[in-house]
């Protein structure tokens, strides 16, 4: 590409592991889940939005239903530190195969 044309990027995101010992469980539609993926997308306006997704507690695959992130310090930091290391890994890239 020249560099007069100007890239749009639409989103960036990323699914970081929610390590067991912050895991939680939250209820939707009767059935119990436990969360343990985020999904941590990074907005236009260069702040990070967050939802959470996992299995249900009952077993089977269950719905893919989101769930709202807990204002816990110790989730912040999880989504910092992966937006971070995001950051690391795109600025590392080597291009298509």
């Amino acid at each position: 590409m020249n560099a007069e044309v100007e890239v749009e990027v639409a989103a960036l995101a990323l699914n970081v592991v929610v390590p067991p010992e912050l895991r939680w469980r939250d209820a939707r539609r009767g059935e119990e889940f436990e969360l343990s993926t985020l999904n941590v997308r990074l907005l236009r306006d260069g702040s990070l939005a967050a939802k959470a997704y996992g299995r249900p507690v009952a077993g089977g695959r269950g719905a893919y239903v989101s769930f709202a992130v807990p204002d816990r310090p110790e989730l912040k930091a999880l989504v910092d530190a992966a937006a971070d290391r995001a950051a690391q890994l795109w600025a590392a890239h080597r291009g298509l195969g």
